[in-house]
């Protein structure tokens, strides 16, 4: 069956345990990491029973590109949500009466209607799968009260359906939260181990983010990838600048209307926009599998979030990048949305949550390693490929330059941020330093032949560093703490890395750009999105294996029956020709 259907020869960790428990009728709770396959843990039982298997997700982007894949595997699956019109919704829901359908995704919301489930009474539906499972824990990092009333779907069915939840980031308590208001027994929980041994990690700090960000979107202009602010107006800022640079980029927040949002995420999805610059309202659900990069433009308020925002990266299983990019400003900023919170009872323990995240972006060991741990697993080796392990970068001694600064900060009262401590130290002419008679001040111009920009990133440094701390008020003033004193009386040396430098994340290939290009068309043509069609894993397996036989294009990862049927001559036809080209 997952040959027939999906064209892989083998399941991954854990699918086959979660699969085998469902069909034994065992309820199951599921965890694994992103992309490691958690649909095919309701989709292969679906095809082997009878009956309808319900799907509750909480993301309407998501399932319509997933019944989208399902259709292009010839399988007939549908959708309720918010986006049908009474007609479309009455003809789903009649074809689901008369059992056409193998699969039914609805949005957790629909089962506060009492004549959706009377509709439902009327199914036989043999498991409910509930996906985003996390969402029912208020320990977890985004509930949603309306996952609580999945339990009474079970009192309106006239025979109880297997529950199987799933979910990528769940900390230990967690899942001890949805076991128990789900009532699945703990020996029946699967747990494959939260490491993504296909993405590398790196924390870039004190570097001038915007040069970055641009670096690295020319040199992948042909990948796609994300990049996260935490704020609107830092999303219009970095979509404007890579904008102007030629890159093909879309936008997305709250601030859009819903028509926008859906036409920005559109040409993301459709690949007629390489790059997506967005706030967090962004990716819950996007299902696709060829993101070769995530960049956080800031630093995300905790693990759970960075987690599965940076684990959109690679789902196809070929090696991708996820960088954080680190400043003070952003503990502050973070600091400030949390203590928006509606509910004021939760802003202690999110506040604890930020602090595992400022640890993160501190560690000098292992990135991936400090991840896992914090969702439980106690015996991570080091991954030996995130930025941290692989760091040869040299070190230089900057104890002269720190020195400098630290005595501006004294000179200046330590009441001021960053930014005039800079223009200070650079022999700004500003009408505020004027003001406060700075120009007089010994450590005035002290640093006159750098730039402003490059003196306030290299105080971002000795504040990740602990030689500057901030204070948090209404202004993020800077002091010296007792490190920086150590440093000021000669007692300690300060070293500084070089500067990250930007890679490029996926090796060019000429065949592998034709045949991106050939599924583009005929995505283009399908009006689904290019990855539905085949992932990059499948083209890259295509450009090593080379067939010219249809049997020979089965052996590829991704290839079925119903996808040879539909695709496999023309990109036969493509790999012949390139092969006569080359010989």
């Amino acid at each position: 069956m997952l040959a027939k259907y999906f064209g892989y020869s083998a399941f991954r960790e854990g699918q086959q345990r979660v699969i085998d428990q469902v069909l034994q009728g065992d309820d199951t709770l599921c965890v694994m990491p992103t992309g490691g396959g958690k649909s095919v843990c309701y989709q292969v039982p679906a095809l082997a029973m009878e009956g309808t298997v319900l799907v509750i997700s909480p993301l309407i982007s998501l399932m319509k590109d997933q019944v989208d894949a399902l259709h292009q595997l010839g399988i007939p699956a549908a959708y309720v949500n918010s986006t049908l019109s009474t007609e479309e919704y009455f003809g789903t829901m009649d074809l689901a009466l008369a059992g056409q359908y193998k699969l039914l995704y609805v949005a957790p919301e629909r089962l506060d209607s009492e004549s959706f489930l009377n509709q439902l009474q009327r199914m036989d539906i043999p498991l409910i799968a509930i996906d985003e499972a996390h969402c029912i824990s208020q320990w977890g990092h985004d509930f949603r009260p309306s996952y609580r009333n999945i339990h009474r779907i079970l009192d309106y069915l006239n025979t109880r359906p297997i529950i199987l939840a799933l979910t990528a980031t769940a900390t230990p308590e967690v899942q001890d939260d949805i076991c128990q208001q789900l009532h699945i027994p703990p020996s029946s929980r699967v747990v494959t181990g939260f490491e993504r041994s296909n993405l590398v990690f790196s924390v870039v700090k004190g570097q001038n983010r915007d040069q970055f960000v641009k670096d690295y979107t020319i040199k992948n202009k042909n990948e796609s990838g994300i990049i996260y602010a935490a704020t609107r107006k830092a999303v219009e800022q970095v979509h404007a600048m890579l904008e102007k640079n030629g890159i093909s980029v879309a936008k997305y927040h709250a601030g859009l209307s819903d028509h926008e949002r859906q036409r920005q995420q559109d040409r993301f999805i459709m690949e007629d926009a390489r790059v997506m610059v967005a706030t967090n309202a962004f990716g819950m659900g996007i299902d696709k599998s060829n993101i070769r990069y995530v960049i956080h433009y800031q630093m995300p308020k905790n693990m759970e979030s960075y987690y599965q925002e940076a684990g959109r990266a690679g789902r196809d299983g070929l090696n991708s990048d996820c960088y954080l990019l680190f400043s003070s400003q952003d503990v502050l900023t973070q600091r400030f949305l949390i203590e928006q919170s509606p509910d004021p009872s939760r802003i202690p323990n999110e506040i604890k949550k930020m602090q595992v995240m400022v640890d993160y972006c501190h560690t000098e060991g292992c990135l991936q390693k400090h991840i896992i741990t914090y969702f439980g697993e106690d015996d991570a080796e080091n991954c030996k490929r995130c930025g941290n392990c692989t760091d040869t970068r040299e070190q230089f001694d900057v104890t002269l330059e720190t020195q400098k600064v630290l005595s501006c900060v004294i000179r200046m009262g330590q009441r001021f941020g960053k930014t005039m401590v800079a223009q200070v130290l650079t022999g700004s002419k500003n009408k505020k330093v004027l003001e406060f008679n700075f120009d007089k001040l010994t450590t005035y111009g002290l640093l006159k032949e750098r730039s402003a920009k490059d003196v306030a990133d290299f105080i971002e440094f000795l504040i990740s560093e602990n030689y500057l701390q901030v204070e948090n008020g209404t202004f993020p003033i800077i002091f010296v703490p007792e490190q920086g004193k150590e440093v000021l009386l000669g007692k300690q040396k300060v070293w500084r890395k070089g500067e990250m430098v930007t890679t490029v994340v996926a090796k060019d290939d000429p065949l592998f750009n034709e045949l991106r290009a050939l599924r583009l068309k005929l995505a283009q043509e399908a009006g689904v999105p290019p990855f539905v069609i085949f992932s990059d894993k499948t083209l890259r397996d295509m450009v090593a294996k080379m067939p010219v036989t249809d049997e020979e294009l089965l052996t590829v990862q991704g290839v079925g029956e119903t996808k040879l049927a539909r695709y496999g001559e023309a990109f036969l036809e493509i790999i012949q020709s390139f092969s006569a080209q080359q010989a």
